[in-house]
């Protein structure tokens, strides 16, 4: 006689980038443990393999495609479902680096916070088509998880940072025709972003340094020296300290 089955919740969530609605369920214990052992091996991409997994499991929704979703939704979503998965309330510890006669105090603080009130922090002023010249203009797209595992094989920081933006141009315009990079060659792209003035590097760049991030600030106070910290959490490890 085959065991009863339990049935699982349901919950729905807006990306905040992408504007996607996502239904999903929670993870089970055999996916919890994998993320685990992950975590254990301190591995980035073994990390990132198993977020990307375990979405991909537990996405009701059909035709979600991880990989092509920007990182910051990808990480808004995780964090949602392990609040639904494990539980809302995070209890991280902090170590008070305040000089008390010369020497740093090393009281420890608890910090309490609800990972469902973490949201992403947009830039608005931050605009995505780039005006090059005159005519031409780029349009950028936010980096999408797919990049993470590129990236993580590139050594020169200086390949990354074109890896980047090649990856993230969904069009050229030069006044009269649109140029898709789905339908450019790579090569083609990087060549024609190489031919760029400093000038003009510098737009694309101010995208990408002002790219949305999931930020919380929490204020403590040092059991042992009475000393108010004011702790900023961003980007997705900071909040499982």
């Amino acid at each position: 006689m085959a065991l009863p089955k339990i049935d699982s919740p349901v919950y729905e969530i807006t990306l905040p980038l992408s504007k996607k609605q996502i239904r999903f369920r929670p993870f089970l214990v055999k996916e919890q443990k994998n993320l685990m052992m992950a975590m254990e091996a301190d591995d980035k991409e073994t990390i990132e393999r198993n977020i990307r997994q375990v979405l991909t499991n537990c996405t009701v929704t059909d035709n979600i495609n991880i990989d092509k979703l920007p990182v910051i939704d990808v990480e808004y979503y995780f964090l949602n479902l392990r609040a639904r998965s494990i539980g809302e309330v995070v209890e991280n510890d902090y170590i008070c680096n305040n000089q008390v006669d010369g020497k740093e105090c090393g009281g420890k603080m608890k910090g309490t916070f609800n990972l469902l009130d973490i949201q992403v922090d947009i830039d608005p002023n931050v605009k995505d088509i780039i005006q090059l010249t005159e005519k031409v203009s780029l349009k950028l797209k936010y980096p999408e998880f797919s990049l993470a595992s590129k990236l993580s094989k590139i050594e020169s920081a200086v390949d990354v940072v074109f890896e980047i933006v090649v990856d993230s141009v969904e069009w050229i315009f030069d006044g009269e025709q649109y140029y898709y990079a789905s339908e450019t060659p790579r090569e083609e792209l990087l060549e024609y972003i190489e031919s760029l003035n400093s000038d003009q590097f510098s737009k694309i760049e101010e995208f990408f340094n002002h790219l949305p991030t999931m930020k919380k600030s929490m204020e403590m106070k040092c059991p042992k020296c009475g000393m108010d910290h004011s702790i900023d959490m961003e980007g997705l490890e900071s909040f499982f300290e």
